[in-house]
Order: structure tokens, then sequence, then C-alpha cells
């Protein structure tokens, strides 16, 4: 929109470099050009400004396939006013010179324009076309259809109208229709999940086979070894058992050795003593053989009163030693009967004797 503004019954215009502005008075174009900027009078100017950039023309409507199924296309043109003198000879472009608002709507004519026209093309396209390759392939169709279309429309040149590009976003059938349509895929990637999770579940079966399978070798293998543990044990044990018996016997035969020359030792050093002893006792028997004899030598030149009195004295030597000597009665009485008795006797021998001296 125009930019115009007041100043002592003139009126300043400012256009914009996207806007073609043309400006008539009494018939005569004084300015045209985009970008724009003069001074005129309200009563005499007639006015026009055409938009000349790039435009976007979003577009929704329905069709139906050739199984009378209904879709929603959507789409977008793009298209630019590439002759603004033509389009404002076609379309009401004028303005206000007060407000420099558009008096009409030309940019929903060129809208109602471009849609029926991209419209036709494309229900011309689906109503040949099946829903299902509609779906698949019929992006690509319509938007090539509705461009060669739109190119090849005859009232677009003579409006002044060029089309820059046509998009198609989607071509999407009613609500319930797209579910059913689904369903199928949906069974399908379903089974398809459900396979994978069988065949999963199948590998993982099969891992835990083979673990299991691992794990009963590895216990195999540890049986084994340890029955070739128990076997070398064994075999240990035994081998160790003869060592020690091998080392008992020649211990034993080292301490029968041993015993055997202790006991010759034994019997040679007894032999020794035997005969050290007979020998010292052949010595002894001599010695008191001699002695025995030089005592008898000396005891046969000595007189007989010599003897007794040797033998006495002897005898006193080998007696006990007597401490104290206690007396009964009885004993005193048959000691003193015997003296009286050995005293009588005594007497009587003593006068014979007496006697015999005297005589």
């Amino acid at each position: 929109m125009a930019d115009i503004t007041r100043r002592l019954g003139w009126r300043h215009l400012r256009g914009a470099p996207t806007a073609h502005i043309r400006h008539h008075r009494s018939g005569k174009l004084l300015h045209d050009g985009p970008g724009l900027s003069f001074w005129f009078r309200a009563l005499t100017a007639a006015l026009s400004e055409v938009p000349v950039d790039d435009r976007e023309l979003a577009m929704t409507f329905h069709a139906r396939t050739s199984d009378f199924q209904d879709v929603a296309v959507q789409a977008t043109v793009t298209y630019r006013i590439s002759d603004p003198a033509l389009a404002s000879a076609r379309l009401d472009f004028s303005v206000d010179p007060d407000t420099g608002v558009w008096r009409g709507s030309p940019l929903e004519q060129l809208g109602t324009l471009l849609t029926e026209t991209a419209q036709q093309h494309a229900l011309a396209v689906l109503a040949r076309t099946p829903l299902a390759s509609a779906l698949v392939d019929g992006v690509t169709a319509v938007r090539e259809r509705i461009a060669e279309g739109l190119g090849a429309e005859p009232r677009l040149p003579a409006t002044g109208i060029q089309v820059v590009a046509v998009r198609v976003m989607a071509i999407r059938p009613e609500p319930e229709v797209e579910r059913a349509l689904r369903t199928p895929a949906r069974e399908q990637i379903q089974q398809e999940a459900d396979k994978a999770t069988y065949e999963r579940r199948a590998v993982a079966v099969e891992r835990e086979r083979a673990i299991a399978e691992n794990e009963l070798d590895s216990q195999i293998e540890l049986a084994r070894r340890e029955e070739q543990l128990v076997d070398q044990r064994g075999t240990n044990a035994r081998r160790e058992a003869e060592e020690h018996a091998a080392a008992d016997g020649v211990r034993a035969e080292a301490e029968a050795t041993r015993t055997v020359r202790l006991a010759d030792a034994e019997a040679a050093r007894s032999v020794r003593l035997a005969r050290a002893e007979a020998e010292g006792a052949r010595e002894v028997g001599d010695a008191r053989a001699h002695a025995q004899a030089a005592w008898l030598r000396v005891h046969s030149d000595v007189d007989v009163a010599t003897l007794h009195a040797l033998t006495g004295t002897r005898l006193a030597e080998n007696l006990p030693n007597i401490d104290s000597v206690t007396i009964s009665p009885d004993v005193l009485t048959g000691l003193l009967s015997r003296l009286g008795a050995g005293a009588g006797a005594g007497a009587g021998a003593g006068g014979g004797g007496d006697d015999e001296v005297g005589a």
C-alpha cells in the first residue's frame, strides 16, 4: 500500500520498490514505475498500484478418483505480475488518492483465477487415476499437469500474470479411507514385527542352547580334568607311598646294619670286658691265693695264744654296736641259775685241782 501524506491541498505519494505506480491526469500518463515518489492533486489524479513481487497462493480443493474416492489436494502456486500496465488495464488496481488503499480486490480475483484453473487440471488428472495410484504417484502427476495447464492458459498472459512455480504438498483421502488403507500396511508391519520378535526369540533360544551346550561341555571337561586330577593324585600318592616305603626300607636296613654293627661292637666289647674281668678275677684270685698263703704262712709261725687274741679282736671288730642292754627278770633268773650252776661245778673242779697241785 502506497504512503500518501497531505500538504496544503496537495498529496505526496511514496511507493515501495515492489509496487509499480501508474499516475494518470486527464487521461495522460504522468508517472509510471516502481518505487516512485511525487506530488499530485487528489481531484485530478488517477492512481493505480500493481505489486510486482513474487506471491504465494495456497489452495486446497477436493477431487474424485476413478474409483469414486474423495481426496483433498494441497498445492501452492507462486506467481508474479510481469506486465503491470496490462494487469492494471485488465484488473482494477486503482487506489484511493487520500488513503492509498485499493478500491477493489484485484488479488482476490487473481487468486480465484489461478485456483480454478489449477483445480480444473488437477480434477482432470485425478478423475482418470485410481485411489491407490493417486496416493503413490498422484503428487507428481498433478503438479506437472497443473504447471502445464497454467502455462498454456491464455488468460494469464493476457492479464500480465506469470506463473513461477507449482508445488503439490499432499493428496489425502478421507479419514475413514485413510485408516482402512493404513490397516494392511499396519498388519504387514505388525507381521514383520512379530516375525522379527519370533526370530529374535529363536536366536535367543539358539543362543541359550549354545550357552547350555557350552556349560555342559565345560562341566564334562571339568569332570574329565577332575578324573585326571584324581588319577594323578592317586599316582602321586602311590608314588609317595612307594618312596616312603623305599625310604623306610633303606632306613630299616641302615638301622639293622647299625644294630648289627652295634651288637657286634657290644659283643666284642663284652668279650673284651669278660676277658678283662676274667683276667682281673684271675689276677685277684692269684693275689688272694698269694695273700692267703702268706697269711697262712704268717699264722703258722704264731702260737695259739696269739691266734686266740687275734680271733677275739676280729670278732670284736665284726660285732654290732650295743648302746644299751635291757635284762628282764626271766632272763636274769635264768642267767643267775646258770651262773650258780657254773660256780658249783667250778668249785668242785677247783678242790680236786688243788689236791692235784698240792700233790
